[in-house]
């Protein structure tokens, strides 16, 4: 059996970094002693989600790969022999940003980095003006605990993505979040977008039998234009197996710091049952990568 012990942070982040991030340097240390070899942190965790605004001043917040944040996250994996996944606003060159997940190896080094390949474009969601599509690929990342295929919040919505992981031997299907409810909508139409997403990716475990983990921040973030009435971020991090078996979900309102055990081992056992990869026509696939179809 291939048992990891995964910990995430579920947090409400406030408007100074330095706040935010020694909050987490704190979570690190707890879920580290209770156990974690693998922490995963929610998406742009260093800041207040900031793209809910179009201000050329938040490019400040971006820094270099490798660079400050990758260096104290990386003395904090090699603290504490953990495999942090983060989630950092890329300065790749001036006017050149991405929206990019590192992997620090459980020695403090890069074991890789993921650059958000889908970027949404939604009211209050402006990532467009920020972030520069990724063009690393959908390739996983090998660690000394296995190999994660990491991809970032609006990816999660795109079966291709989690497929192409899978189709390169990703282990475990991992999803830093920052999404939550439009103030406007009623609270019939939030539940059905919050169960949405938690669906969405239950199927990905499921057609590609993977665990799935998915973190997503929490709490009020108000609207710096006074446009609206900010975004109420729904929280609900959870971690499933490969037949979407829910392990746990968190609160929808509350941060939380949670350490899962995932059974690796069990996703072999489920693709024997179900030999999905085993019965797709990839002979009949060619019109998957065309826009739409037009008769």
């Amino acid at each position: 059996m291939k048992e990891i012990k995964i910990g995430f942070l579920q947090q409400h982040n406030v408007a100074d970094p330095a706040v935010n991030i020694q909050r987490l340097a704190k979570g690190i240390a707890d879920l580290a002693a209770r156990g974690a070899q693998l922490i995963v942190l929610q998406e742009l965790h260093n800041s207040l989600y900031f793209c809910q605004v179009e201000d050329v001043n938040n490019f400040d917040f971006a820094e270099p790969i490798p660079g400050p944040s990758t260096g104290f996250y990386g003395e904090l994996a090699k603290q504490y022999g953990v495999v942090i996944v983060t989630s950092l606003f890329e300065k790749r060159a001036p006017g050149l940003y991405h929206n990019t997940a590192v992997v620090i190896e459980k020695d403090g080094t890069i074991a890789g980095k993921y650059r958000k390949m889908h970027i949404p474009d939604d009211p209050a969601y402006y990532e467009k003006f920020y972030f520069t599509p990724g063009d690393l690929g959908f390739h996983p990342i090998d660690t000394s605990i296995g190999r994660l295929g990491v991809l970032v919040c609006w990816d999660q919505w795109y079966p291709e993505a989690a497929r192409l992981m899978a189709l390169q031997g990703a282990e475990i299907l991992i999803y830093p979040t920052a999404i939550g409810y439009e103030s406007s909508d009623t609270p019939d139409e939030q539940e059905r977008q919050r169960e949405a997403w938690t669906t969405v990716m239950r199927g990905h475990a499921v057609a590609n039998g993977l665990p799935v983990i998915a973190v997503n921040r929490v709490g009020h973030e108000p609207d710096p234009s006074g446009q609206t009435r900010g975004i109420e971020f729904w929280g609900s991090s959870f971690a499933v197996g490969p037949q979407g078996e829910i392990h746990y979900r968190a609160s929808n309102n509350e941060e939380e710091s949670i350490v899962i055990e995932v059974d690796m081992h069990h996703s072999e056992q489920v693709r024997r049952w179900w030999p999905f990869l085993r019965d797709r026509r990839i002979d009949s696939y060619q019109d998957i990568t065309k826009r739409y179809i037009d008769e």
